[in-house]
């Protein structure tokens, strides 16, 4: 048989052939939900969604005190570890402490504050232990006229700045 020349069919092939329909493909399935039920749910959802984003947006607002305190936090660090400039780095320092609380909390609460009530209430505020570097920086150093090291280690101005950063990102605010 020569590859051109296709085969008769016989006529039961050719009456088969004549009845052969398309191959029926169903309707795509919807998206919607089949009962109110789904639909109730997925509008509870969203508002989860919205609520929890809003109260991200108002939470990250909140904190932007902290934010730029941490900021400065970081241009004061590299002025306390230079001994010409450590004794302003120091009372920048404290300052940016009672700035951040000022921002807190009611101003009655916090603007008369100083000397031991100061600490006590940065100590009352802050995580367990975070507060007694503070203490000897605003006891201790702060109120100093020596613009030298006063005979402190280099580490206790490190403890300064770490105990500073610690309460600035975690002082809890009590209602």
């Amino acid at each position: 048989m020569e590859p051109d020349k296709v085969a008769p069919l016989d006529p039961l092939t050719k009456l088969a052939l004549k009845q052969l329909k398309d191959i029926s493909v169903p309707e795509p399935v919807s998206w919607m939900p089949q009962t109110w039920g789904w639909g109730v749910v997925a509008f509870l959802l969203l508002c989860l969604i919205v609520f929890l984003s809003l109260q991200a947006l108002r939470r990250y607002r909140a904190n932007a005190y902290r934010r730029q305190a941490l900021a400065e936090l970081r241009a004061i660090e590299l002025r306390i570890r230079e001994p010409q400039t450590r004794h302003d780095a120091v009372d920048e320092l404290a300052e940016l402490l009672k700035r951040v609380a000022l921002a807190a909390w009611r101003r009655e609460d916090v603007a008369a504050l100083s000397g031991a009530a100061w600490v006590d209430f940065l100590e009352k505020h802050s995580e367990a232990g975070t507060a007694q570097s503070l203490r000897t920086l605003l006891d201790a150093y702060e109120y100093s006229h020596d613009p030298g090291s006063g005979g402190m280690p280099h580490t206790v101005f490190d403890d300064f700045i770490s105990s500073a950063r610690s309460w600035i990102g975690r002082h809890h605010v009590s209602a």
